[in-house]
């Protein structure tokens, strides 16, 4: 085992909310690098199933004495101050830490690829990582989101790269001192966390003025908020590497590398005639500076999957893989589960399932919905994800559905929130005027209103970040 990774892990590590994504994660690299590990979640879930398999003490509930011998306790930020555990660890003097200091740790001697951004970012996480391992470089990695590819949300790779989902929220992608760091976009969202929009975007600009100064910021030249937070001080694009420190006074300030990427031709990496190819594959060719660099063919739906392929393949070019294995690598990916996943077929209705929370999000999931099936009518369960984000995007909410058919919202997925937070899902249906918009209920009577609403020949859409995902098979079940 390598001494330069876990220097500062101790042997004996508990994981307060191990079910989670990325939680889950820290527990396999954990395990793989020789810890002991328990962990503890409020129920059993397929993840505790998973990572109970890996050797790791799972816990159903949260309780003082789980955590045993622990050295140090990590944390997610959806545990309360009040968590049993966190106040046994305490009172005994143990270390306790949150998920995002962690996965610094567990990237300590790596060259760290951080993907940040409003959306998109667990899906370019995801590519980057499956194309370094089909590049044979054995990246280690932590997504926020399943691999359908690879069938995992994190791996430990015995490369020199630690390729990781940036989140904002909680600040936690603070904690990430990158080589490269990736923005996809910045909108407002968190914002019961920063107060403002403004509060974002400097929590966005400290991270990038986190990145190693021999580092490199790649840009989606697309959202100019993004480009607000970009540092004053650019070097040149990576092939022409000029740049020297240049002095003032006692202070060394080195500029950085920003590299753009995005739909426009004018950003250093581009895309243009995006065509569909049959009706699951996409083509468009990329521009690298006035040069033609290629054409991509790939099975992910949607223009903004157009700009998170150009991302990954922005980092690709930096990290030298050739250009041939990243071609073939983004033809071979089938992105993430609950990204545009068709959960199955009964009565000639398609039942599809997506993540989209955010009214950006379902706006393009919608889009690319539309252009996948032109002739067939769209109805959607939307599960609101927070009260507080229903209520500060409002006005964003009553427009993002206006390409499907029949909207129906179920119950709000509270999250970490009272429902005097914000506004609830009766509440939104009221403020959506297109299309038709009914408010359903519970994810059980949302099922049963969904089966009675929909015909053959429709097109079902489950949407949300909570875990409206349920419903599709049931769907599935009650039309068959």
């Amino acid at each position: 085992m390598n001494d330069t990774l876990t220097r500062a892990i101790p042997k004996r590590v508990h994981l307060v909310g191990v079910g989670g994504i990325h939680m889950s994660g820290i527990a396999r690299i954990l395990r793989a690098r020789g810890h002991d590990v328990s962990g503890s979640d409020l129920v059993f879930s397929p993840v505790t199933e998973t990572v109970a398999g890996l050797g790791v003490t799972v816990h159903e509930g949260h309780a003082a004495a789980n955590i045993d011998d622990a050295e140090l306790v990590v944390y997610t930020s959806a545990a309360s101050e009040d968590n049993p555990e966190l106040a046994e660890a305490r009172q005994r003097g143990i270390p306790t830490i949150k998920r995002g200091e962690m996965v610094a740790r567990l990237a300590e001697g790596k060259k760290v690829i951080a993907i940040a951004g409003s959306h998109g970012k667990t899906t370019t996480t995801s590519l980057v990582a499956f194309m370094l391992s089909h590049a044979g470089l054995s990246p280690t990695f932590m997504t926020g989101g399943q691999m359908i590819d690879l069938d995992t949300s994190a791996e430990p790779g015995d490369g020199p790269h630690f390729v990781v989902e940036a989140d904002e929220y909680d600040a936690a992608f603070l904690n990430y001192k990158p080589y490269i760091a990736l923005v996809t976009n910045l909108e407002p969202d968190h914002l019961d966390f920063y107060g403002s929009f403004e509060e974002l975007q400097n929590a966005f600009r400290q991270f990038l003025s986190q990145v190693d100064t021999d580092g490199f910021i790649l840009a989606c030249g697309d959202s100019p908020a993004l480009r607000a937070c970009l540092p004053d001080r650019q070097a040149s694009p990576p092939h022409v590497r000029t740049p020297l420190p240049t002095t003032v006074g006692d202070d060394v300030n080195h500029p950085v590398h920003v590299v753009s990427y995005g739909l426009h031709r004018d950003f250093y990496w581009s895309a243009y005639d995006i065509s569909l190819k049959g009706i699951s594959t996409s083509t468009f060719m990329v521009k690298l500076g006035k040069d033609v660099w290629g054409e991509v063919e790939t099975t992910l739906v949607g223009v903004h999957n157009v700009s998170n392929i150009l991302g990954a393949i922005a980092i690709g070019d930096l990290l030298g893989i050739p250009k041939d294995s990243m071609i073939e690598a983004v033809s071979r990916f089938h992105g993430v589960q609950r990204r545009f996943q068709r959960v199955g077929e009964a009565g000639d209705v398609i039942v599809m399932d997506d993540y989209a929370h955010h009214p950006t999000e379902i706006r393009a999931t919608l889009s690319a919905a539309r252009q996948r099936f032109p002739d067939r009518r769209l109805v959607c369960l939307f599960q609101p994800h927070t009260y507080t984000r229903t209520s500060y995007l409002l006005d964003d909410f009553r427009t993002c559905f206006a390409d499907s058919d029949v909207l129906l919202i179920t119950d709000t997925y509270a999250a970490r929130e009272e429902p005097s937070a914000g506004m609830n899902a009766e509440q939104l249906a009221r403020e959506i005027t297109i299309p038709s918009t009914a408010y359903v209920g519970d994810l059980d009577q949302a099922a049963e209103a969904a089966a009675k609403v929909l015909r053959a020949g429709d097109v079902f859409f489950t949407i949300g970040a909570g875990d409206i995902e349920r419903v599709g098979p049931v769907v599935v079940g009650l039309l068959s």
